[in-house]
This record gives structure tokens, C-alpha cells and sequence, in this order.
């Protein structure tokens, strides 16, 4: 009798043990404000809240348009129809975070209705969808925003290993601000002011958050030598934007919420000397 419980007591334990429960989702935010709309020629801000017992293995995204569900990847789409299918696996291992990421809707998206599925699969199999409805419009904001520098430095100003590379202003639109993104760029990297964004340059500010949507004070900087950048989850300063000697330049850029409109401000080139 002892044997029986205490095989019955094994199974009771290991039963629980493996009784992890599915990923909790809350979707918090799907278009500017928690809209439930996109923009063509914008981007699509996207966030929610994931706690996950058996860790987090990937996060999918996908879109598509309303009536096409279960269409694959592969499938063909008609002309200005807009698809996405996207596997996020950074957030692997980690049992709870917030997800915040920003998807590009193309100019030539057809607008009107689309299915949004946000899916979570941790590490054990267990897998929960969110779905809502996405209306995709075509923006009607045709203003860019302004970019005002209050303090920058100094034309071709020389900073060394530990001393801080700051610039402070403010951004503002006629309706709202969509996001606005600081760059410390070096001059080699021979990229377009539409080119630079926070995979291919060192971070100083990028934030999509403002609490007067239509106008935002910033004051940024970040250390010479520093092993991470400012960026929303911040990055390695590695690789292709790891620190050099040589000439750089600050350059701040913005977008409004609603047009896709960019504004561009001046460079403030900087020398480093490690």
C-alpha cells in the first residue's frame, strides 16, 4: 500500500510539474492610441504586455487582409493588398515582458480592413493568440513636424572614452508626433538621413511615447565608449557601429503620426578620440 502511494504521489507531482499554463497576453496598444488603425506610408506601433510560466520561445505577428484569413505567407497577393508574417525569438527564455515594436505599412497598402493575430508560444509548446480587427487609412496629414535644437555641440567638437555627447530641443506637429529618433552617425557609414535608424547607428533618444502628442521637449545624451545605446530596448554598441576614432555627426530625425511625414534636422559633427 506504501508503494502504490507514493507511485501515485510521483505521478500527482510530476503531473503538476509539467501543468504549465498558456502565456498571458494583454494587448495594450494596436495603432497610434490603441486605435485599432494604421496609416499607409506610417508605421503600425504595436504593444502588449506577455507573462509566460514556461518562457517565452517567439512572438509572431501576423496581418492580413479581412476575409484572407489562414492565407499563407506564400500565397499570392492581389496588387496593394499588404500581408505580414513576422517571428520575433529576442524575447526568448524571458518569462514576462512588454513587446513594443513598430511595422512598416507600405505606401501602395490597399486600405481598408484587416485581421491582426498577435501570437505567444513558450518553451513548452503552449501557444495564445490575441486577434482584433485593423483598419488600414490613407493618411490625411500632409505637414511634416518641426525640429527646434536648443544646445548642441560645437562644429567638429572633440569628445573622448567616459565624456557625454548631448543634445536637447524639441519636436512638434500640427495633429500628432509619430516618433522621433536621435542618431550619432559616423561620417564613414555614408548613410542617407532616410536611412539612418536605430539597426544601423549608435542610439542617443528614440521613443514613440509623448505625453503631449502633438509637442515634445528632449534632452539626450550618451557616454563615448558606452557598451549599450539609448535606444528602446537597448543594443550592443557592436560590429558595424562599434565605437571608432574619426568623425561624427548627431542628426535628429521625426515623423508624424498619422502622414508618414519626415523631418530632418541639421548634422552636428563631432570628432571621437578613443
Amino acid at each position: 500500500m506504501a508503494a502504490i502511494i507514493a507511485v501515485a504521489s510521483i505521478v500527482i507531482f510530476y503531473s503538476c510539474e509539467k501543468d504549465v499554463p498558456k502565456p498571458v497576453v494583454n494587448l495594450t496598444e494596436l495603432g497610434y492610441e490603441n486605435s485599432k488603425t494604421g496609416y499607409a506610408g506610417s508605421d503600425l506601433h504595436i504593444e502588449a504586455d506577455i507573462v509566460a510560466e514556461g518562457k517565452i520561445d517567439n512572438v509572431k505577428i501576423e496581418i492580413h487582409p479581412e476575409g484572407d484569413h489562414g492565407k499563407g505567407a506564400s500565397a499570392t497577393l492581389h496588387e496593394g493588398e499588404w500581408e505580414v508574417d513576422t517571428t520575433y525569438t529576442k524575447f526568448s527564455g524571458l518569462k514576462n515582458t512588454t513587446f513594443h515594436e513598430h511595422i512598416d505599412v507600405p505606401v501602395s497598402a490597399e486600405p481598408g480592413d484587416y485581421h491582426f493575430h498577435f501570437i505567444v508560444t513558450d518553451m513548452e509548446g503552449n501557444q495564445t493568440t490575441v486577434e482584433e480587427e485593423l483598419e488600414i487609412l490613407i493618411p490625411t496629414d500632409a505637414v511634416a513636424p518641426v525640429i527646434t535644437i536648443t544646445s548642441a555641440p560645437a562644429a567638429d567638437q572633440a569628445f573622448s572614452n567616459g565624456q557625454s555627447v548631448s543634445i536637447s530641443g524639441s519636436v512638434s506637429d500640427d495633429k500628432a508626433l509619430g516618433g522621433i529618433y536621435i542618431g550619432l552617425v559616423r561620417e564613414g557609414q555614408n548613410l542617407t538621413d532616410a536611412q539612418v535608424n536605430a539597426t544601423n547607428t549608435i542610439t542617443i533618444l528614440h521613443t514613440h511615447d509623448f505625453p503631449n502628442p502633438a509637442a515634445h521637449t528632449f534632452s539626450a545624451s550618451i557616454k563615448v565608449g558606452a557598451a549599450k545605446d539609448n535606444n528602446i530596448t537597448p543594443k550592443d554598441i557592436t560590429g558595424d557601429i562599434a565605437w571608432q576614432s574619426g568623425n561624427y555627426y548627431i542628426v535628429v530625425k521625426c515623423v508624424d503620426a498619422f502622414g508618414g511625414n519626415w523631418t530632418y534636422s541639421s548634422h552636428y559633427p563631432i570628432v571621437i578620440n578613443l
